[in-house]
């Protein structure tokens, strides 16, 4: 069997940082605490899977204490039991009387669980029959999953859509939704005064708008655990804001000497170009600061999605300075927060740009990155992860904006499937989670666009994605998430041997990324073999379905003992964990991985 080793990850620890050195607590077990050469499971418990049921749960996120209601869909043979777990650790079981029943989870904060009903045949072998995460957080910011809603006609208040939009958005534990183009104009983003706030008026687009969408939608949100957030620029204005008390001298230009502002053309069947304000002036602030004053007041958002441009060159304010951006940015999030101290903030970096600024304030609740052609690569990922834990101090989560199969969006079509599974398995590995579920799935930066659709199984898969990053979210974005470490692997199937690196991924093979967390060794295994590119955008929708792999050999360097070794995918027995026999010799552990499709999670315990 031919080696293939790891090179060194730049923040690697140890050789192999494989946890806790004395045995574990739990049944099932492996092995002494020295390793020797007979160390391994010797009663794992066969695990398959009939996924006959769907399970769902009443809220999308819980607060500690909350009680879960869970509700089955499907019949559930007479033997079923429910049981949940925090990593492969079961904190609670019992049998199912019906199908519906409730749960108070332990009041630990910002933990995971996943739910799984199951049976036991009689040779002993366990069927899972359905699974869901639960997030138990008191601050739905811990673990963003953030999503959206985009269109506000008269259309969605026919009788269930947007209950039935919601649920959706519920069932992938989706906590947190930004409302994107609800407003009236970017200077003045009310419809209507406070006084007398307008029933219906048009967005940007000179699409209808009803208010009482919104108020649907917030209602909805918030009874689903949900917050809502409210979409706006830091620094947009339309052509009649003079009329609306909009100065001159706020404007930013592209020229010294006042010539020429700045602009972000649309087209001419909308209701303006957006023209550009300087985002450090203290007018400004003021004014934009009291018009959200007049959002607040009508709707009951939760927060501000401040929104910018990217790098827009040099620029000049009224008096010919050169204007700094991202300083202003810097200031405008600290003007809104002082104005508003209890409402959530959160701002866009467009490629990155204004990242550090945006996230040195202290006053933003996650970083968010759109991300663009010329980061298109799947290490691009990784680079703004790394560089938004620098710039926060490891202390906020990062949500990558990034449209999938960009480049057919302009025509009615489907998702393809395997680049979606394959973009969200790498963002979820690294940490990350990932804007793409609304009132529809997103497809370009015009939030609105809805020529691409889920089909069945790609909304099928989705809901596991989520349920998986939801129930391992400690492992996947925990607090005690250490640094990336360095592991020395090969995977083999009985016929051939397979080439195994590092990150970042290459064409052709399997690719590791390695983490040590809370005293474990994290092993995200990604297929790569069958990828047609190395682009997480999968632009033209060409990226073909992995063939799956089963029983791959895996044979890893580690030099601490290893009590235990379990895998999960969201791509096997819908998430539901599988501890594995191994053996410990010589520095080396050893198992079969059951199977590889996208990705699969090896934990080492």
């Amino acid at each position: 069997m031919k080696k293939f080793y790891l090179p060194l990850m730049l923040l690697a620890a140890s050789l192999c940082a494989c946890g806790d050195d004395s045995p574990s607590d739990n049944p099932g077990g492996g092995g002494e605490p020295g390793g020797g050469p007979s160390g391994g499971v010797t009663d794992v418990v066969n695990v398959i899977s009939d996924l006959t049921v769907e399970l769902s749960t009443d809220k999308a996120c819980y607060l500690p204490g909350d009680v879960v209601s869970f509700t089955v869909d499907g019949t559930l043979p007479a033997d079923a039991r429910v049981r949940y777990r925090r990593g492969t650790e079961v904190v609670e079981e019992g049998n199912l009387g019906g199908n519906t029943w409730t749960w108070t989870p332990p009041s630990t904060d910002f933990t995971g669980y996943l739910a799984d009903v199951y049976r036991t045949r009689d040779d002993g072998t366990q069927v899972i029959l359905g699974t869901i995460g639960v997030d138990v957080s008191s601050d739905w910011t811990r673990f963003p999953r953030y999503g959206f809603v985009a269109t506000f006609d008269d259309s969605k208040l026919q009788p269930g859509v947007i209950d039935e939009e919601m649920q959706f958005l519920s069932r992938c534990h989706i906590n947190g939704v930004q409302f994107q183009d609800w407003h009236n104009k970017h200077h003045w983003p009310l419809g209507g005064t406070r006084e007398a706030p307008a029933e219906t008026y048009t967005d940007i687009a000179n699409r209808s708008v009803s208010a009482e969408v919104i108020r649907r939608y917030i209602d909805t949100q918030h009874a689903l655990g949900m917050k809502s957030m409210f979409y706006n620029l830091c620094f947009g204005a339309l052509d009649d804001a003079a009329a609306d008390g909009v100065k001159e001298d706020w404007y930013i230009f592209k020229g010294a000497g006042r010539t020429d502002k700045d602009v972000h053309d649309l087209p001419d069947s909308w209701k303006s170009d957006i023209f550009l304000l300087d985002p450090s002036n203290s007018e400004w602030q003021d004014y934009i600061g009291q018009r959200n004053d007049d959002v607040y007041a009508t709707f009951d958002f939760d927060g501000y999605q401040i929104d910018q441009l990217g790098d827009r060159g040099t620029r000049y304010d009224y008096q010919s300075n050169t204007v700094n951006l991202p300083r202003g940015y810097a200031s405008f999030i600290e003007a809104m927060k002082t104005r508003h101290p209890a409402k959530r903030l959160v701002m866009n970096a467009v490629s990155g740009y204004g990242a550090s600024q945006i996230a040195s304030t202290g006053q933003v609740d996650f970083l968010y990155n759109e991300m663009w052609g010329g980061e298109g690569d799947f290490e691009d990922l990784r680079t703004a992860v790394m560089a938004n834990d620098q710039y926060s101090n490891h202390t906020l989560q990062t949500v990558f904006a990034a449209y999938m199969n960009y480049n057919v969006a302009d025509r009615e079509g489907l998702f393809n499937t395997p680049g979606v599974l394959l973009a969200d398995a790498v963002m979820f590995a690294l940490g990350a989670s990932h804007l793409e579920l609304g009132d529809h799935m997103l497809c370009k930066e015009y939030f609105p666009n809805s020529n691409l659709q889920m089909d069945d199984a790609l909304r099928t898969s989705i809901v596991r994605y989520y349920d998986f990053l939801t129930a391992y979210q400690n492992l996947l974005r925990g607090a005690d998430t250490g640094a990336e470490t360095d592991v020395s692997l090969t995977a083999s199937t009985a016929s051939s041997a397979f080439s195994v690196n590092a990150w970042p991924p290459r064409l052709g093979g399997l690719t590791t990324y390695a983490k040590t967390v809370d005293g474990k060794t994290v092993i995200h295994l990604l297929n790569f073999r069958d990828a047609d590119s190395l682009s997480w955008r999968d632009a033209d929708g060409t990226m073909p379905e992995p063939r799956q792999l089963n029983l791959l050999g895996i044979s890893l360097d580690c030099n601490r003992a290893v009590s235990k070794v379990w895998v999960a995918s969201p791509d096997r027995h819908a998430g539901a964990p599988e501890e594995l026999a191994f053996t410990q010799a010589d520095g080396r552990v050893d198992f079969t991985l059951p199977a590889l499709k996208y990705w699969t999670m090896i934990v080492l315990e």
